[in-house]
């Protein structure tokens, strides 16, 4: 499956050739998960929302497979301080939202948050659209394949406390799992990770694909991490 269009400063391709093999059952899960499967929370049915996308960046590290993460500056109005996938709203440049416009979107995030260069990255699959009720961000999470590495980085102090990897061996220890708990009385779960808790929106995501990936291990879903007002 190969779709091609045209994009500002080049093409925008999502392709599945020449993927690793360890990559295959997330591909699979791409190609069968249903909305409600990944989240509750899904886009309203009268249009509301902001369009945005999240670019979910595989590539393979010293320990295998791995994923690319960001902390948010902790000043940001949204979502300050927390892990998360680069990503953001679309900008009207991006092209059309029910096309490869989230595709756009997530590769340029990705490039104005980390230094990411977008050339490296082989897109290969898109997730049903997610709602985050907090920020009203309609969410096309968008997958990747980090083909030729780049230098990553914290580019703008203002909006990224730092940028990271985490392995998926990490994500899928028992050891490193839990339950976030807010004071207001939900919960979902979280990940310890590279010295950073994950959760909310990003950890959904991650728990709900290490799930159809078949990668998920059995974990202590008691072990609870609670959350302050601020979350």
């Amino acid at each position: 499956m190969t779709r091609t269009s045209d994009a500002q400063g080049g093409q925008v391709t999502l392709s599945r050739d020449g993927l690793p093999g360890w990559l295959e059952p997330v591909v699979r899960a791409a190609e069968t998960v249903q909305p409600l499967q990944l989240s509750r929370f899904l886009p309203p049915e009268n249009g509301a929302g902001r369009q945005s996308a999240v670019l979910i960046l595989f590539g393979e590290g010293e320990r295998g497979p791995e994923l690319l993460l960001m902390e948010r500056a902790g000043s940001l109005r949204s979502h300050a301080g927390q892990p998360s996938f680069p990503g953001g709203a679309l900008d009207p440049e991006d092209g059309d939202p029910q096309g490869e416009g989230p595709l756009r979107a997530a590769l340029r995030e990705a490039q104005e948050e980390t230094g990411l260069d977008p050339s490296g990255v082989q897109l290969f699959g898109v997730l049903p659209r997610l709602y985050i009720p907090v920020s009203g961000f309609v969410v096309t999470p968008v997958l990747g394949w980090w083909r030729r590495p780049s230098p990553v980085g914290v580019v703008d102090p203002n909006e990224t406390a730092r940028v990271f990897t985490v392995p998926v061996a990490d994500l899928t220890d028992p050891a490193n799992r839990a339950t976030a708990v807010h004071p207001r009385g939900h919960s979902g779960p979280a990940f310890l990770v590279e010295s950073a808790l994950v959760w909310g929106f990003t950890a959904g995501v991650i728990d709900r694909l290490l799930h159809y990936a078949g990668w998920e291990r059995p974990w202590d879903r008691g072990k609870q991490v609670p959350l302050d007002w601020h979350a």
